[in-house]
């Protein structure tokens, strides 16, 4: 990861924090190219639907600047098994065994590719939470067709609307 998609992943994940801390849970999406620009949308997390719909915006968004670099992160809660991770949308409800809450990343730079990672935290007995550092994956990833940020990164790297096929 080059050191401006370091610092984009940092202010994300800056922001998302403290949205957490508010109580909020945003999917956010920090877009680079002739320009920075930064959405969330409060909804991504409600069904597919809605997921579809935020990462098409923010794909028009990545078009209209010519992004060549961007960090989407989305809080989540995830259960590691055998097969892999599984992940849902974060809730008010207590955590189920095996349970862990996590900021799920994933950027792109034109450049140096794709990089995923995630920010761990736990929550005290009054519920704020703690957040710990920053993880950057190293081993090989292969995320689901309808992981955060897939859509985007489709349609940037095919360069044209519509690159999710639909």
């Amino acid at each position: 990861m080059n050191p401006d998609t370091e610092r984009l992943l940092r202010d994300i994940a800056g922001r998302l924090e403290r949205a957490i801390v508010e109580r909020d849970c945003p999917a956010m999406v920090a877009l680079q190219g002739d320009r920075t620009l930064v959405l969330s949308d409060y909804d991504y997390l409600r069904d597919e639907i809605a997921a579809h719909a935020f990462e098409e915006r923010a794909a028009d968004k990545a078009l209209e600047i010519h992004a060549n670099r961007f960090v989407f992160a989305v809080p989540q809660v995830w259960v590691d098994t055998e097969d892999g991770v599984y992940a849902r949308a974060v809730s008010n409800h207590p955590l189920r065994p095996g349970e862990r809450e996590v900021i799920a990343w994933m950027s792109y730079d034109a450049q140096d590719g794709v990089d995923y990672g995630l920010v761990p935290y736990t929550r005290r007995p009054t519920g704020e939470p703690v957040f710990a550092d920053i993880e950057i994956f190293s081993a090989p990833v292969a995320p689901a067709g309808s992981a955060p940020g897939r859509l985007l990164l489709r349609t940037l790297l095919e360069g044209t609307k519509g690159a999710s096929g639909e």
